[in-house]
């Protein structure tokens, strides 16, 4: 239960929370941006199974690779991509917040 909450706490409530405080002038759609960052798990279809509990997805989707991570930094550098980045490793944080979890439970 703990990683659950952990873990989709991070992917909705916390992109609302940074929205309501430090993009109060464009908050809804720094919020939407934020939150449409959960579509990088589309490359869990690449996977068999496509959702497996017990799997860290870090490292082990191509989205979720420590390339692609590199590349979700490299957007926090400009000003104009880097609600962006921040969606994209706020996504990586909350999987690598599961990874954790799976391994201390």
């Amino acid at each position: 239960m703990l990683r659950f909450v952990v873990h989709y706490g991070i992917h909705f409530l916390v992109p609302i929370a940074i929205g309501f405080l430090f993009y109060k002038e464009n908050k809804t759609s720094a919020i939407i941006i934020l939150l449409a960052a959960i579509l990088i798990d589309v490359d869990h279809v690449l996977a068999n199974p496509i959702f497996d509990p017990n799997r860290c997805s870090i490292n082990f989707h191509p989205l979720h690779s420590y390339w692609a991570i590199a590349l979700y930094s490299f957007l926090l550098f400009s000003k104009k991509s880097r609600i962006f980045g921040i969606a994209l490793l706020l996504h990586i944080l909350a999987d690598a917040t599961d990874c954790y979890l799976i391994v201390v439970q």
